[in-house]
């Protein structure tokens, strides 16, 4: 049986040095960025900030999920391979070690931020785990989940003096090809992060 990589992150800041309102009036859309790797703390802050657990004793994340049911599985692609988050340990599970930002521009219709930036958050779902219950408006509550984890990251990449752009604009079927996820998980974003030019 193959082993399981896991790489715990570091402990996030809870206090930073930018007020959200500053955070609200500086955030941009940004598709320029400098190939400088992010150093593993700022990829932290980012990750706990989309989905880390914020109450350790109910388990509860940054973002809200309809009947806590967390259908939002968040993976990071970089030069150094492709990731997993694991939010109730705040670690990266690795996948595999393969650089596939090329193939993966491709996918996203040839949007050059998913090739330049260091790292890029892909956010999937698992749209059973709320439709279950949810009969009629869970995938509604998916969408809302995946937009509320997609600000978040935004917010925190402004107050990190990062750049950040959401791509929604990408061929759904080959991103399944290329990326080793789930059967049941479907992609919904993917957020180039990093220095801008």
């Amino acid at each position: 049986m193959e082993q399981i990589q896991l790489y715990k992150l570091p402990e996030p800041e809870l206090k930073g040095t930018l007020f959200l309102e500053e955070a609200i009036a500086s955030r941009r859309s940004k598709r320029r960025f400098q190939t400088k790797a992010l150093d593993l703390k700022l990829v932290s802050q980012l990750l706990w900030a989309a989905q880390g657990i914020t109450d350790e004793t109910s388990k509860l994340r940054a973002a809200p999920s309809s009947g806590a049911l967390f259908p939002v599985e968040l993976f990071i692609m970089t030069q150094e391979g492709f990731f997993h988050y694991v939010p109730d340990n705040h670690e990266l599970e690795l996948i595999n070690s393969i650089d596939m930002r090329k193939s993966f521009k491709t996918a996203a219709l040839n949007q050059e931020p998913v090739l330049q930036a260091p790292l890029s958050i892909l956010i999937f779902a698992d749209f059973s785990r709320v439709t279950q219950k949810y009969i009629h408006h869970g995938v509604k509550y998916v969408h809302m989940e995946a937009g509320h984890i997609a600000q978040n990251i935004l917010l925190q990449a402004a107050a990190l003096d990062l750049g950040v752009v959401c791509i929604g604009a990408f061929d759904a079927d080959e991103v399944k090809e290329i990326v080793p996820v789930a059967e049941e998980l479907d992609p919904l974003y993917i957020m180039p992060v990093g220095y801008t030019q």
